[in-house]
C-alpha cells in the first residue's frame, strides 16, 4: 500500500497583481490530499475538505441550482454522495449571492452538511453563447431570467463563489468548444492563465475555501502543455482538465486526459469537468484522474434510462411493461430493492415519479462505481476491476479502439476480454 501525503495545511503562492508587479504571498490551503494505493497510474486517495472527507476516485452529481432534482438531501447521504456541484452563474441569478451568505452560506441554505464545489460560471460561455460576449475584461451575459445584462469577471466569479462558500470553487477560465479551430483555442488558453492570476488575487478565504485552476487548450497538446504548466507554477490546491466532454472525438478525448495527468502534480487532486459517463470514468481512473462530474445520470433518468452494468435501460420500452424483475439484480438500492421495471415504466410514461426513481437508481450506481473503483485499487485488484467493468458492457468483445489504446498507456492488460485490436501502435506510439 503506498501512502503520499499533501497535509492538512499547506503553503501556496498568492499572486497580487499591482502596476504590473507580482508580490508573492504564504497563504494556507483548506484541504489534505492523501494517495492511499495505487495502480500505475491510477490512484485511490483520501481528500480531506473542510466540511467532509471524501474517497477517491468519486463522481460529483449536479445541483446546479442548490439542489439534484427530485431528491432530498437524505436520500443523497443514503446513496454515500459525497460532493455535489453548484454553478455562480446560476446561484447568482437565483436566489442571489448575497441572499446565500445572509442565510450563512449555501451549505446552511441548503442543508447540506457534506462538501460542496461550485463551478466558476465559465461553462456558460459554451451554453449560454448566444446571451454572451466576451472579452479580456470578462464574459457579458443577457439574463435569461430577465435580459439583463450581467458581467461575470475574474473577481466578481470569486466573490460570488465566496459569499456562497464551497469547500472547493473554482477559477473564471475563457472556455471554447473542442470542436473549435484556428487561433480562438489559443486566445482562450493564455487568457485563462491571464485569468487565474486575477481569481487567485481576488480570493478571499483560501483558509476556507479551496481554488482550482482549470488548464485549457483544446485538443492541441502543445496549448494544454503550456497552460498545464503555466497552472502549476501557481502552486494551486488542485486542478482540473476542462474544455472536454463537448464532441470531441474520443481518441482526442483520452489522450489530452492522459497528458495532463502525467504533468500535473502527484500530490494534488486532478478533475476532469463534464465526465459521466461510466466508461469515460473508469479509462480517466486509469489514467490518473480523481474526480468527475456530469448532468447525465439525471437527465438521462428524466428520458427514462436508467444505468446498468451492461450499460444502459430504457424503460420506456414496451418491453418493460409486465417486466417483474428489478432495474438491475446486482443493485442494492431501494428502487432496485422495492420496485420491478413494469411498475417505472408505468410511472415514467405517466407521472413524474418515474424519473425521482430513476434519478436515485443512476447517482446509487454512480456512487457504487465511485466506491468500486477506489476499493478495486486499495485491495490490488484494479485491473480485474477493468477487465470485468469491459466484459459485461462488451460481452462481445467490441472494446472501442480508443478504450484499448488508452488501457495500453495505463498499463493495464484487457486482451482477455476485446477481439484483437485493429493496430500495431506500440504504448511509446500513442501518446
Amino acid at each position: 500500500m503506498v501512502k503520499e501525503k499533501n497535509y492538512g495545511i499547506l503553503s501556496s503562492l498568492s499572486i497580487l497583481i499591482e502596476n504590473n508587479r507580482f508580490e508573492y504571498i504564504l497563504l494556507e490551503m483548506a484541504l489534505s490530499f492523501e494517495i492511499i494505493a495505487r495502480f500505475n497510474r491510477a490512484r485511490a486517495a483520501r481528500l480531506t475538505l473542510p466540511h467532509f472527507t471524501c474517497q477517491t476516485p468519486l463522481f460529483m452529481p449536479v445541483g446546479t441550482q442548490g439542489t439534484i432534482k427530485g431528491l432530498t438531501n437524505s436520500q443523497l447521504e443514503e446513496i454515500d454522495c459525497q460532493i455535489i456541484l453548484g454553478n455562480t452563474y446560476h446561484l447568482a441569478l437565483r436566489p442571489g449571492a448575497e441572499l446565500i451568505d445572509e442565510l450563512g452560506g449555501l451549505h446552511k441554505f441548503m442543508n447540506w452538511k457534506r462538501a460542496l464545489l461550485t463551478d466558476s460560471g465559465g461553462f456558460q460561455m459554451v451554453s449560454l453563447l448566444h446571451l454572451a460576449d466576451i472579452t479580456e475584461d470578462g464574459v457579458t451575459f443577457q439574463s435569461p431570467v430577465d435580459g439583463k445584462p450581467m458581467l461575470l469577471t475574474p473577481e466578481e466569479s470569486i466573490r460570488i463563489q465566496n459569499k456562497i462558500g464551497a469547500d472547493i470553487i473554482m477559477a473564471l477560465d475563457d472556455v471554447v468548444k473542442t470542436t473549435t479551430v484556428g487561433p480562438r483555442i489559443e486566445e482562450a488558453m493564455y487568457r485563462t492563465l491571464r485569468w487565474i492570476d486575477r481569481c487567485i488575487a481576488a480570493h478571499k478565504r483560501p483558509n476556507e475555501q479551496n481554488l482550482f485552476g482549470i488548464v485549457q487548450g483544446g485538443i492541441d497538446p502543445i496549448l494544454r502543455d503550456i497552460c498545464v504548466k503555466g497552472l502549476v507554477d501557481r502552486n494551486l490546491p488542485g486542478y482540473a482538465i476542462g474544455g472536454l466532454a463537448g464532441g470531441e472525438d474520443k481518441d482526442s478525448f483520452w489522450r489530452v486526459v492522459a497528458q495532463c495527468t502525467a504533468i500535473l502534480p502527484e500530490d494534488k487532486p486532478r478533475y476532469v469537468m463534464g465526465v459521466g459517463y461510466p466508461l469515460d470514468i473508469v479509462v480517466c481512473s486509469a489514467l490518473g484522474a480523481d474526480l468527475y462530474d456530469c448532468v447525465y445520470p439525471t437527465r438521462t433518468a428524466r428520458f427514462g434510462t436508467a444505468l446498468i452494468p451492461e450499460g444502459v435501460l430504457k424503460l420506456k420500452h414496451k418491453a418493460m411493461a409486465n417486466d417483474e424483475r428489478p432495474i438491475d439484480t446486482t443493485c442494492a438500492c431501494m428502487v432496485c430493492k422495492n420496485y420491478t421495471r413494469a411498475y417505472i415504466h408505468y410511472l415514467v410514461m405517466k407521472n413524474a415519479m418515474g424519473s425521482q426513481l430513476l434519478s436515485y437508481h443512476n447517482l446509487s450506481y454512480m456512487m457504487r462505481l465511485s466506491r468500486d473503483l477506489h476499493a478495486s485499487i486499495v485491495q490490488g485488484r484494479f485491473p480485474e476491476f477493468v477487465q470485468g467493468f469491459l466484459r459485461t458492457q462488451f460481452p462481445n468483445g467490441d472494446v472501442p479502439l480508443w478504450v484499448c489504446n488508452a488501457m495500453e498507456v495505463a498499463g493495464i492488460d484487457i486482451s482477455a476480454c476485446c477481439e484483437p485490436c485493429k493496430t500495431d501502435q506500440h504504448v511509446d506510439e500513442l501518446l
